[in-house]
């Protein structure tokens, strides 16, 4: 990762994608670390973490999510949508890309660099648009899975592409770490 040690820094994390990517690699990653590493690279102006919200989700992810909001992260939420479909199964549906791209868009101006953990090419026209205003990005997903985790379109657009597996030993979190904290991913 190379950024000037006066950059200001954005993180905006999708945190499903995050957590599958992750999860596919073999590691939790540990968010105290995450953010101490960006820290340590430049001034992070703020931390963001996005994810939906459903009743039977809550149970495992809002122990990260007030973990996070008293740990130096902003974490925005919304309540999934649960639906029928056509063959009468149960889904839920929700995703964040909305909310993240108009907090990008609208805090650019006070980075210097976005670090973007995605690899949904949806945001392909987010990082061009951030671009444009002079900022660097940097995106972290993953090409190490088969199949890749990260849109080709995103990764082309990025100005640096940082693959999560080369990040394992800096983000990653120590499985007696997992066990003290009851298996949640803190």
């Amino acid at each position: 990762m190379v950024f000037q040690p006066s950059s200001k820094i954005g993180i905006f994390i999708d945190g499903p994608n995050l957590h599958a990517a992750s999860k596919a690699l073999g590691f939790d990653i540990d968010f105290i670390r995450l953010l101490r590493e960006f820290q340590y690279l430049g001034s992070t102006l703020r931390a963001f973490y996005y994810t939906t919200i459903s009743e039977e989700a809550n149970r495992s992810i809002g122990p990260l999510v007030e973990w996070l909001n008293y740990n130096g992260y902003t974490v925005v939420t919304k309540t999934a949508k649960e639906f029928v479909d056509a063959n009468g199964r149960r889904r839920i549906k929700g995703d964040m890309n909305v909310e993240l791209t108009v907090d990008a868009m609208a805090l650019a101006k006070q980075f210097d660099e976005m670090v973007l953990f995605s690899g949904d090419g949806g945001f392909r026209s987010l990082v061009e648009a951030v671009q444009r205003l002079g900022i660097r990005v940097s995106v972290v997903s993953t090409i190490s899975t088969q199949p890749a985790m990260i849109a080709d379109e995103l990764r082309r657009q990025a100005d640096e592409f940082i693959d999560l597996a080369a990040l394992r030993h800096k983000l990653g979190r120590n499985t007696s770490e997992r066990s003290a904290a009851g298996g949640r991913e803190v």
